[in-house]
């Protein structure tokens, strides 16, 4: 009985990397939550003698927790083709490393590193669910091919290979430079959107930027993106024109540098950045309301 309950402890405790190891795969907080809550009911629906030979209970949870995703992930394909728009990752508030570990709402116990940036999560999307799967488990969370195999249900050295596929999807696609300078153009463009300045707009904006909006059907937004500096600007003080009392701040996005839109308190638009050549290159903006669930958490100032 005593071993069995350690295992049980030990087994709970899996709780917050499996969460994070699952948002990083589904992109999704509320996908992860069911993801984990799923492995932990086929755990604690093993039999205790069966439990009780389980030598790792994280590996077993890793394992499912992984199967589980990899199954989601199977499925969204089919799902994102009937969603209205684009369909972007669910956007966290907070800093890089944030959330305490004793936190009890999901979104808090995300560690925000570079592996869950807006831009590095749309590359994950790319990707095929075995490349992901390879790819995160081996990459972000080092765990070795051999039990990468047991998820995929495939050999090491073909989990290696998918890994480094997916590892080449993301080098081709990674911008070339640090976003050392993000803050400070993001910075720009909210002063220049708040003016409603389209020429400074466009200066900020490389010409071959690209914004991409997910209303989910829910919110206005653009189904299609705009494409191109002068057009996203214009479109961006459109915005503006269209809704007057907006209230935009300074607010990092899955730990980097971004923008929130509120109304009367209420967020309305979670808007993420990539720069390159010193320009913002790249504008994420999320509007579907299901998805701005821990921005309502939040207490922002």
């Amino acid at each position: 009985m005593g071993a069995t309950g350690a295992d049980t402890d030990e087994a709970a405790g899996e709780r917050r990397q499996l969460l994070n190891m699952a948002y990083r795969l589904l992109g999704s907080l509320a996908e992860a939550e069911d993801a984990v809550q799923e492995a932990y009911a086929r755990w604690y629906a093993l039999p205790g003698a069966r439990r009780a030979e389980i030598v790792n209970p994280g590996a077993w949870l890793t394992t499912v927790t992984g199967r589980v995703c990899l199954d989601v992930l199977g499925s969204a394909r089919a799902r994102r083709e009937r969603y209205v728009g684009a369909w972007l990752p669910d956007p966290l508030p907070g800093r890089e490393g944030s959330g305490p570990p004793g936190g009890t709402d999901p979104a808090d116990q995300i560690v925000l590193d570079e592996s869950v940036t807006m831009a590095f999560l749309v590359i994950l999307e790319s990707m095929t669910p075995a490349e992901r799967v390879a790819f995160v488990l081996h990459d972000v969370f080092r765990y070795p091919f051999a039990r990468i195999a047991e998820v995929l249900g495939r050999t090491p050295g073909a989990c290696k290979q998918l890994a480094a596929s997916a590892r080449r999807r993301v080098d081709a696609a990674r911008p070339p430079e640090p976003t050392a300078g993000l803050a400070a153009a993001v910075r720009h463009v909210k002063e220049a959107w708040e003016a409603k300045n389209v020429t400074a707009l466009v200066g900020l904006l490389d010409p071959a930027a690209m914004l991409t909006a997910d209303g989910g059907g829910l919110a206005g937004a653009a189904l299609r993106p705009v494409e191109g500096g002068a057009h996203i600007a214009r479109y961006m003080v459109a915005i503006a024109d269209r809704a007057p009392g907006l209230e935009l701040l300074e607010c990092p996005v899955n730990g980097t540098p971004g923008l929130v839109a509120r109304r009367a308190g209420v967020v309305l638009t979670v808007a993420s950045f990539e720069i390159s050549g010193g320009r913002v290159s790249r504008i994420w903006v999320v509007r579907n309301p299901e998805k701005l669930g821990p921005w309502a958490r939040e207490e922002r100032p």
